[in-house]
């Protein structure tokens, strides 16, 4: 099914039919992508005296409980609401769910022999002119054992500041990274590229988002694609989302 979307007086085509999904789900037959020091998922038959919810067992339904949080076990998508003391929700704040996204790859670089974090520079080269609403940044290596990483006290890559900033003067108000986080896993609560992108120290960005956990399988190319930025309904900072691509044909 071809779609044609207008985008800034121009007309795009894309395949509907042929949708690039990047999110990571939950997955309890197997090891979970975890960070933050938080246990594992948990899908669970509900059980109430001697009914449990699950046709294996005699139910006429399956009917499970989940518990998970989205910044530690699933492709998340967040607003500001998630670093500032008044409660803002991403299903309120998200209204609009189709983006022109450029894809990105970058190899972060180390810094003073120890971490490895995404620069402004590296930005600049991978946009050069372009003007997106959104970008995706894959980092490498690019295994696909990211789906299911135990991130806690790794030190994972994150963006410098200056990045981020970058990234937000440059108008990208979407930003998705398959990493746990844009900020350093332990910075003392600095969290420096999420305030610098959501501009908390001046007019906060309200509908930008920050989109992490994603995996951007080696068969997608870098370039511009239009994004579909799903969320589940949740009145919260942060909900569990499937962002998908789809090429411009």
């Amino acid at each position: 099914m071809i779609a044609t979307i207008e985008y800034n007086s121009r007309k795009y085509k894309i395949d509907l039919s042929k949708p690039l999904d990047i999110s990571i789900a939950i997955d309890t037959s197997k090891e979970n992508v975890n960070a933050w020091y938080l246990d594992d998922p948990k899908i669970y038959p509900v059980s109430e005296g001697d009914w449990t919810g699950s046709v294996k067992e005699g139910a006429d339904v399956n009917f499970n409980n989940i518990q998970f949080n989205p910044h530690s076990h699933i492709t998340h998508t967040e607003c500001v609401g998630h670093i500032t003391e008044k409660v803002y929700s991403i299903n309120k704040n998200l209204e609009k769910f189709f983006f022109l996204t450029e894809v990105v790859t970058i190899a972060p670089e180390q810094i003073e022999n120890k971490d490895f974090v995404i620069s402004k520079k590296q930005l600049q080269y991978a946009l050069g002119n372009k003007k997106r609403e959104a970008i995706v940044i894959r980092t490498i290596p690019n295994l696909s054992d990211k789906k299911s990483m135990r991130y806690s006290n790794t030190n994972p890559p994150y963006l410098l500041e200056e990045a981020a900033e970058y990234l937000k003067e440059k108008g990208i108000e979407h930003l998705l990274i398959d990493l746990p986080s844009v900020d350093k896993e332990k910075d003392e609560g600095k969290l420096l590229a999420h305030n610098a992108f959501w501009n908390t120290k001046g007019a906060i960005r309200m509908r930008a988002t920050i989109t992490e956990f994603i995996y951007v399988s080696n068969n997608i190319k870098d370039g511009t694609y239009f994004l579909n930025l799903m969320i589940a309904p949740f009145e919260n900072d942060a909900t569990p989302s499937k962002p998908t691509l789809y090429e411009i044909i």
